[in-house]
C-alpha cells in the first residue's frame, strides 16, 4: 500500500508525458516538455523537407534560417543592444575558460585579468586562464566555504587590467550574484551557464556573457557567447580560429560545422520562453518555485540550508540532513519515487535541487511533498 508521500508524488507524476520523471540534475538538465515533444515530432522530417535537422548541411538555407532565428530571438528576449554580437561556439563553458583570456587579455599590454572565486567553476576558470597572462584573484569565498558572494573592491583593481570575470550563479554551492560589480570602463565578463534566461539582466553592464547550453537552453557541448563588438579583434596571436571570437563572428558561427541539433534545440527553447511571456515571466515563475522550496527549508527543523540567505540561488537549492544515514536514505527513496539526481556536488555533499527554467512548479511541489513525509517518518 502506498504511503501518503508516495501517493502525493505519484499524483504529481501522473500527468507527465511519456513516463517522464522530475529531473533535478545540475546539467545536463531538465528541459521543457513542450520543446522535447516538438523535437521528437519533427526529428525525422524537419520542416517537411524529408530529412532530420541532423542530416542537412549547416550552410543550407533551412539551417541558416534556424540559426538566424535563434540569434534574433535571443536578442529580442534579453533586449540586447545593437553593439553586441551573439555567437554559437564549440565546447561548452569549459572551453570558454580558455577562450576568454585568449580573446580579451590582450586588451591591455600588461596581459592582466581579475577573477572572483565563488566556487569550483570559477576556480577552474582561473586555472584555465593562467597560461595566458597574469591572473589575479581579487576576491574569494573559499575561506567561507563558498556559502556567500564575497565583496569586491573594484577600485583596487589595477588600471592595466583587461577584464573582471565573475560566475553569476554557482551551480555546485547554490549562490548567485544579486548585485553585479560596477566596473566602469573595465569590461565585466560573466559566466552565466547555470542561470541564463532565468532572470532579467542588463547585458549592457557586461563586456561578455557566456553560457553552456545544457542547463537552460539545450544539449551540452555548445556555448552561447554574447560579446560587445569593440572587444572583438584583440585575440592573442596563437588563438585558434575556432576559439577566436572575431573569426567566429565574421563567419556567422559557421566557420566549420557546428552542432546543428544543439542550435536548433536552442531556437525551440527560445521560442518556448517567448511563448511563456518572456524572461520576466520566466523569472517570476522561478522565484515562485524557489520561494516555495526555501520556505519549506526555513520552517523545517530537520533540513539545513547550506548557503547564506542573502546570496541564495533560485536555480540551485542546496541543503543537508542531520545524519549521513538519513541523507543516503533520502536520496535513495527520492530516486525510486521519480525525483531524480538530487545528490549534492561531491565537494559540498547534502542535497542539491536544480530547478532550472524547464522544471515545472509541479516538480518542486512534488519534492516538497516528499520532504514533508520523509521528515515526518525519519525526523
Amino acid at each position: 500500500m502506498s504511503t501518503p508521500n508516495e501517493a502525493n508524488v505519484s499524483a504529481f507524476l501522473a500527468g507527465r508525458p511519456g513516463g517522464r520523471i522530475f529531473n533535478f540534475g545540475p546539467g545536463p538538465a531538465m528541459l521543457p516538455d513542450a520543446v522535447m515533444i516538438r523535437a521528437q515530432q519533427e526529428f525525422l522530417n524537419y520542416g517537411g523537407i524529408g530529412a532530420s535537422i541532423l542530416e542537412i548541411s549547416h550552410r543550407s538555407k533551412d539551417f541558416v534560417a534556424v540559426l538566424e532565428e535563434a540569434i534574433a530571438l535571443f536578442r529580442e528576449l534579453v533586449s540586447l543592444p545593437e553593439n553586441y554580437a551573439v555567437l554559437f561556439v564549440h565546447g561548452g563553458a569549459r572551453m570558454q575558460f580558455s577562450a576568454i583570456p585568449m580573446n580579451l587579455i590582450g586588451l591591455k599590454p600588461a596581459h592582466r585579468a581579475a577573477y572572483v572565486e565563488t566556487g569550483v567553476f570559477s576556480a577552474n576558470a582561473i586555472k584555465d586562464a593562467a597560461p595566458y597572462g597574469t591572473i589575479e584573484t581579487v576576491a574569494s569565498g573559499r575561506s567561507d566555504k563558498f556559502v556567500r558572494i564575497p565583496n569586491v573592491d573594484v577600485s583596487r583593481i589595477p588600471g592595466d587590467t583587461s577584464y573582471l570575470h565573475i560566475t553569476t550563479n554557482n551551480t555546485a554551492y547554490g549562490t548567485r550574484w544579486n548585485k553585479f560589480p560596477e566596473t566602469g570602463d573595465l569590461p565585466l565578463v560573466g559566466d552565466s551557464t547555470s542561470e541564463i534566461l532565468s532572470r532579467v539582466m542588463d547585458y549592457s553592464r557586461f563586456g561578455v556573457v557566456y553560457a553552456s547550453l545544457q542547463k537552460n537552453l539545450g544539449p551540452g557541448g555548445t556555448a552561447i557567447v554574447v560579446i560587445r563588438k569593440d572587444l572583438l579583434g584583440h585575440a592573442l596571436p596563437f588563438t585558434p580560429p575556432l576559439l577566436n571570437y572575431a573569426t567566429v563572428e565574421k563567419g556567422q558561427s559557421l566557420v566549420n560545422t557546428p552542432s546543428t541539433f544543439n542550435i536548433y534545440f536552442t531556437r525551440e527553447v527560445l521560442r518556448w520562453v517567448k511563448e511563456q511571456g518572456g524572461v520576466a515571466e520566466v523569472e517570476r515563475r522561478n522565484n515562485q518555485k524557489a520561494q516555495l522550496l526555501y520556505d519549506e527549508l526555513d520552517h523545517s527543523t530537520y533540513y539545513k540550508p547550506l548557503v547564506d540567505k542573502a546570496h541564495r540561488s533560485i536555480m540551485n537549492v542546496t541543503f543537508d540532513l542531520p545524519m549521513p544515514e538519513a541523507l543516503e536514505a533520502f536520496l535513495k527513496q527520492a530516486g525510486k519515487e521519480g525525483l531524480y539526481s538530487l545528490k549534492g556536488y561531491r565537494d559540498v555533499g547534502g542535497v542539491r535541487a536544480s530547478i532550472y527554467n524547464g522544471m515545472p512548479l509541479e516538480g518542486v511541489q512534488a519534492l516538497i511533498s516528499f520532504m514533508k513525509e520523509f521528515e515526518r517518518s525519519h525526523g
